[in-house]
C-alpha cells in the first residue's frame, strides 16, 4: 500500500476536499487493497451524499478488517438503509445480530427498516436491544413500537426510561403510569402520583392534559378533575355549541318507529359488553323501534361469531371507512338516536359524533364518565352512578334510568355448577376473598385496604387474577411491604368464561376496587352468586358496584368509607353463616330483582329513548330526564330459578 498516497488522501479528507480524496485513493483500490483506503473511500462517498456507494465501500473494507469487520458492516448496513436499500440493510444487519447482539445502533436501524418494509414481526429480533439502549432516539422508537404491546414487560423498562428522560412532559409521565399499572409496579405508581398530587395542590392542573380519560378514572374519583384529562386521540378540541344547536334544528324525517343506531367495535359474543347487552338488544320492541348496529368490529371477531349477531339488529359495517365516510353512511340511514357504546375507551370512533350525524346523540355503557370533546346530548346513567349533583361535571344532559344503568343478560349467560376448591388450588379451610378486577384497577388505596383486611382476618387468603411473572412479583412485593406474606396470596390466570363463572362460586366473598369499581367483573361475580363488598364512590366509575348491588337487593354490602369497607369485609370473614345468607339472597333475587331482568331493563331504556325523541321532535334542546320505573315484579322473570340455589 502507498503510505504517502494514503496520508495525502487523508489530508485532503481533513480539509473537506472530498473529490481530491477520491482522486488520491482510487489508485490504491483493487483486488489487493486493504481496509484503510476502502474505509477512506467510504467516508468520502458518505460526505458527498452517496450512501449506497459508501455502504459498498465499507462492506468491501470489512472483508479485509479482521476483528473490525463488524463495526464496518454495521456502518454499511446503516448506509444501505439511508439509501433506501432495505433488502441489503436487513441482510447484513440480521447476520450481525449474532456478532453484536446488543448493539443499539444496529437495532435502531433494523427496527426502522422492518417498519418501512412492513415486516413488523421481525421487530421482535431487536426489541430487547432497543430497550437496553440509553440513547433517546432508540428509546423513543422502542416506545412507538411498544405502544401497541403494553403487556410486554419491556414496555415497563422503556417507558420508565423515557419518563426519567422527560420529567416535565406529562404525556410521557402518564404513559409510564399506565404501563406501571398493568405490571403492578406500585412503587413507581406511588412516586408518580405523589409528584402529580403536589402539582395539583398548587392549583396547576395543566398536567392532566397529558392523561387519557380512562387512565384518569383509574386513580381519580373527582368528577371535576376527570373532565380535564383530555389526551384522547382525535378529540383534541370541544365541538362547537353552535354546531350542536344546528344539528338539533335541522330538518329530519321522523318515522312511525324510532330508529336507534348503536355504534361500537364490540359486536361479538365474547366481548364483555355483549355479555351484558345482547339480551337487551334482542328484547327491543320491533313495533316501536328499528335497530341498526353500526359496526367496526375487527373481522377476526366477526368471523368467529357464527350467526349470533343477526339477532341483535340490522348490521351496517363501518370497517375501512374514515370518520367522515362513516358519518355519511349513518346519515344516509336517517337514524333518529345514535348511541355511542365506546366513549373514551380503546378502539373508539367517537369523533364520528362530532360530524352532526343524528338529531339525538347519546353516550352509554362503554365509558363511565363524561365524553369530553364529543358532541353528545345525553349520557345514560341511574340515580346512583349519576345523581343530580353530577350535572355540573357533565356537558351532556343526564338520562336517569330507574334502576341500574347497566344491562345484563340472563338468557345466554352460562351458569355452570361450582368448581371444586381442590381443583382450583384453593385451601378448603380458609376464607377466600376474590378480587378478579384487571390489575390496572388496583389503586394504591385499594391495595392498602386489601392488605389491612388480610392482616386483620388471619384465616383468609386473597385470590387475584394477575398474569405474568413480573406483575405477580411486583404484587407480592407490595403486599410484603404492607406486612402480608406471600402465602396469603393465590394467583389465578385468565380462563374461558364458563370456567370463570364456575370458579367464582368457590370463593366466599368478592372485594371491589376503587375509585374504578368492577363493572362487568362485579356483574359476573353477582351472577355467579358471589357477594361483593364495595365502598360508596364519588364519580360514575366508583359508584357502579353500588348501583349493581342495590339493583340486586344487597345495599348492605356498600360501605360508607374505605375504613368501613375494611371493617365490613373482616366482619363477614368471621361470620360465614352471614355469608351463606348473602349467597342465598343472590340466588333468590337473581331472577326476580331488576339487575338481571333484561326485558324490564329494555322497557326502561326504550322509555328513555322515547323521552329524548319527544323533545327532539318538538325542536326542544336536550334536558335532564328521569325515566319512570315499571311496577316491581312479584314473580320470577325466568324459568332458570331452580338452578344453583345454595342449600
Amino acid at each position: 500500500m502507498d503510505g504517502q498516497g494514503l496520508a495525502a488522501a487523508r489530508a485532503a479528507f481533513e480539509r473537506a476536499d472530498y473529490l481530491e480524496t477520491l482522486a488520491l485513493v482510487s489508485p490504491m483500490l483493487g483486488a489487493n487493497a486493504d481496509a484503510a483506503p476502502l474505509i477512506l473511500l467510504g467516508e468520502a462517498l458518505e460526505k458527498l451524499g452517496l450512501p449506497a456507494d459508501a455502504a459498498d465501500a465499507f462492506e468491501q473494507a470489512a472483508q479485509h478488517a479482521g476483528n473490525g469487520s463488524a463495526l464496518l458492516l454495521n456502518r454499511a448496513a446503516n448506509l444501505y438503509f439511508d439509501a433506501g436499500d432495505d433488502d441489503r440493510a436487513q441482510l447484513i444487519g440480521i447476520r450481525l445480530l449474532d456478532v453484536i447482539p446488543n448493539d443499539g445502533t444496529l437495532a435502531y436501524m433494523l427496527a426502522r427498516s422492518f417498519r418501512r418494509t412492513g415486516d413488523i414481526e421481525l421487530i421482535d429480533l431487536v426489541k430487547q436491544s432497543l430497550a437496553n439502549s440509553d440513547e433517546t432516539s432508540h428509546l423513543k422508537l422502542a416506545g412507538e413500537i411498544l405502544n401497541g404491546d403494553e403487556r410486554n414487560p419491556l414496555a415497563l423498562q422503556v417507558f420508565g426510561k423515557l419518563a426519567a428522560l422527560f420529567p416535565g412532559d406529562p404525556y410521557t409521565q402518564f404513559k409510564f403510569m399506565s404501563v406501571a399499572r398493568d405490571f403492578c409496579d406500585f412503587a413507581a405508581i406511588e412516586k408518580l402520583e405523589m409528584t402529580l398530587s403536589g402539582q395539583i395542590a398548587t392549583g396547576d392542573l395543566s398536567a392532566l392534559e397529558g392523561e387519557t380519560a380512562y387512565s384518569n378514572l383509574l386513580r381519580c374519583g373527582d368528577e371535576r378533575l376527570n373532565r380535564l384529562a383530555t389526551n384522547n386521540p382525535g378529540l383534541m378540541a370541544a365541538p362547537s355549541p353552535a354546531a350542536s344547536r344546528q344539528r338539533w334544528m335541522r330538518q329530519h324525517a321522523w318515522g312511525e318507529r324510532i330508529r336507534i343506531g348503536y355504534l361500537s367495535s364490540d359486536f361479538w359474543s365474547e366481548h364483555a359488553t355483549m355479555r351484558l347487552l345482547k339480551s337487551v338488544l334482542e328484547a327491543h320492541d320491533e313495533n316501536r323501534f328499528d335497530v341498526t348496529l353500526f359496526c367496526y368490529t375487527p373481522e377476526r371477531h366477526v368471523s368467529a361469531d357464527a350467526n349470533n349477531r343477526a339477532r341483535w339488529g340490522r348490521i351496517v359495517s363501518l370497517l375501512g371507512t374514515t370518520d367522515a365516510q362513516a358519518a355519511y353512511i349513518i346519515r344516509q340511514q336517517n337514524i333518529d338516536i345514535l348511541v355511542d357504546l365506546k366513549g373514551h375507551t380503546g378502539g373508539s370512533r367517537s369523533n364520528i359524533l362530532n360530524q352532526m350525524v343524528a338529531p339525538v346523540q347519546v353516550a352509554w355503557l362503554g365509558f363511565p364518565g363524561s365524553a369530553a370533546n364529543v358532541d353528545c346530548d345525553y349520557v345514560i346513567g341511574d340515580r346512583i352512578v349519576l345523581p343530580n349533583g353530577a350535572r355540573l361535571s357533565y356537558h351532556e344532559k343526564i338520562c336517569q334510568l330507574p334502576e341500574s344503568y347497566q344491562p345484563n343478560d340472563p338468557v345466554h349467560r352460562v351458569l355452570p355448577p361450582a368448581a371444586a376448591r381442590q381443583a382450583l388450588g384453593l385451601p378448603a379451610d380458609r376464607f377466600v376473598f376474590a378480587a378478579f378486577n384487571a390489575a390496572r384497577k388496583i389503586s394504591l388505596d385499594a391495595l392498602d385496604r386489601w392488605a389491612e383486611i388480610l392482616r386483620r382476618s388471619s384465616r383468609s387468603v386473597l385470590w387475584v387474577m394477575i398474569d405474568g411473572d413480573l406483575a405477580r412479583s411486583n404484587f407480592l412485593a407490595a403486599f410484603a411491604k404492607r406486612g402480608v406474606a406471600a402465602d396469603r396470596i393465590i394467583f389465578a390466570s385468565a380462563t374461558g368464561y364458563d370456567a370463570h363463572i364456575a370458579r367464582l362460586q368457590a370463593a366466599d366473598m368478592g372485594l371491589d376496587t376503587f375509585p374504578y369499581n368492577g363493572h362487568t367483573t362485579t356483574s359476573d361475580k353477582l351472577w355467579a352468586g358471589l357477594p361483593v363488598v364495595t365502598v360508596k364512590g364519588s364519580n360514575f366509575a366508583s359508584r357502579v358496584s353500588e348501583s349493581l348491588l342495590t339493583a340486586l337487593g344487597l345495599p348492605e354490602l356498600v360501605a360508607e368509607t374505605p375504613s368501613a369497607f375494611v371493617d365490613l369485609a373482616v366482619a363477614l370473614s368471621e361470620h360465614p353463616q352471614r355469608v351463606g345468607e348473602l349467597k342465598r339472597t343472590i340466588a333468590r333475587n337473581r331472577f326476580l330483582a331488576p339487575l338481571f331482568d333484561a326485558e324490564r331493563f329494555c322497557r326502561h331504556l326504550e322509555s328513555g329513548y322515547e323521552m329524548m325523541a319527544e323533545r327532539a321532535k318538538a325542536k326542544l334542546p336536550p334536558d335532564h330526564l328521569k325515566v319512570p320505573g315499571q311496577p316491581a315484579r312479584s314473580e320470577p322473570f325466568s324459568a332458570r330459578t331452580a338452578a344453583n340455589v345454595p342449600a
